[in-house]
């Protein structure tokens, strides 16, 4: 159970900050954003803010922000429709009554001769008891649509998506991924300032209970000057001589506390992955906690985590990895399971590193992820005019279609790896 609920809040958090680069940026360049939905599937919860409906959905696997103009406004109201007309107190239309007029008695119904909400904001039309005179109806910015007991924002041409420039869209498609890696980078920082991180100085840190720095008197703290009269200034040189003189004395001088002190040890043989034998003391590299420290710390490993990835990418795409090493949600909720066994803190780097894959996946160029709407931006951006956008809209689709079925394949692989 604690799995479960540890799988939901961290895929919750992860999709709750990318759809959140999402919704700032795009709000930001005056986007009307009908949806910030955490999940997908029937409403478990909602409620409305300014101009956004903000939902839970029942199955936790992703998110989106539904933006006014990214898909074809659904409702179309075109010459000879009969629609109810509400007015605020400035005598503008603030609602459309599409249909169920009865329930809206204080409507006033019309014929609609032309109607243009997107830029001019009028409907022109004829009363029913007038069909002679021609009226013109100014439209509010803020109308509203009702339809089937529903109200849908009407969204004028500069709120949509698509009126705006190619950097506002661009960066309101990146946001997501972005915040990604700015969420990772935030908990590495916080791990840092908690945990602490390990610094390259010949200097001990954490000592096992059974290992021969334990038994020799060596304690945390003491700082190493030389090794068989070697000097040492790091602790990739204190490895280093460790691991090649396994069952072979060494001789350390430290400093501990200003007082120089002479303490044989004797590494330990261990046998590594490859059947190679190194030596081993059993001491853990030094660890140090500092806010300042942990900033750029953490900007080093958000770097690293990135760069791990994408290697791992490229093998899977040169075809050194195979398939069946990706992971799913099943995959990572097995991952999960195990890393929650090993505590909290750890819990929270691997957060931070799914986060990171997160945002590199997105950010790959395939159609339906973020990186293939990009990729369309990056073309219109050389062409000078955006591509047709029935033809993207395919590409998407045709896309879309692709990852759930390589989703269902990992999914599969997952199932048959820890169940079957």
């Amino acid at each position: 159970m604690n799995t479960v609920i540890a799988f939901i809040i961290i895929f919750g958090v992860l999709v709750f900050v990318h759809e959140l680069g999402h919704l700032v940026f795009a709000k930001r360049a005056g986007i009307l954003c009908r949806e910030f939905a955490i999940g997908f599937g029937p409403k478990v919860f909602s409620f409305k803010k300014d101009d956004t409906v903000y939902t839970i959905r029942l199955l936790p696997i992703g998110g989106f922000v539904r933006m006014a103009g990214e898909d074809p406004e659904v409702i179309e109201i075109k010459p000879g429709y009969h629609i109810g007309l509400l007015f605020n107190d400035m005598g503008e239309v603030n609602k459309v009554v599409i249909n169920n007029k009865d329930k809206h008695p204080e409507a006033k119904i019309i014929e609609v001769e032309h109607a243009d909400l997107e830029h001019n904001l009028i409907i022109r039309g004829y009363e029913l008891n007038d069909e002679e005179t021609l009226h013109e109806f100014a439209v509010s910015r803020d109308s509203y649509f009702v339809m089937d007991g529903q109200e849908i924002q009407n969204a004028p041409y500069d709120r949509q998506f698509g009126s705006k420039t190619l950097g506002q869209r661009t960066m309101a498609i990146f946001a997501g991924p972005m915040m990604n890696f700015i969420l990772a980078f935030l908990l590495f920082a916080f791990l840092g300032m908690v945990q602490g991180y390990p610094v390259n100085e010949a200097i001990m840190g954490e000592l096992t209970s059974d290992g021969p720095a334990q038994a020799s008197g060596l304690q945390q703290g003491d700082k190493v000057i030389a090794i068989n009269d070697n000097s040492v200034s790091s602790w990739d040189d204190v490895v280093k001589i460790i691991q090649v003189n396994p069952n072979e004395e060494l001789l350390f001088l430290v400093d501990r506390n200003g007082q120089s002190l002479n303490i044989p040890i004797t590494p330990k043989a261990e046998q590594v992955e490859g059947g190679e034998t190194i030596g081993i003391i059993g001491v853990y590299m030094p660890m140090e906690k500092s806010v300042l420290g942990a900033i750029p710390k953490a900007g080093t490993e958000t770097y690293n985590w990135t760069k791990e990835i994408i290697t791992g990418l490229g093998k899977l795409v040169t075809g050194q990895f195979s398939i069946d090493m990706l992971s799913g949600p099943v995959g990572i909720y097995k991952s999960t399971e195990v890393v929650a066994e090993s505590g909290v803190l750890l819990l929270i780097r691997w957060t931070a590193v799914l986060s990171i894959n997160l945002g590199i996946i997105n950010l790959l160029p395939i159609p339906a992820l973020d990186g293939g709407r990009l990729m369309f931006f990056a073309a219109e951006a050389v062409r000078g005019r955006p591509i047709d956008r029935q033809k993207e809209g395919l590409v998407h689709f045709i896309g879309f279609a692709l990852l759930m079925l390589l989703m269902l394949v990992v999914t599969w692989n997952d199932i048959q790896k820890f169940f079957l």
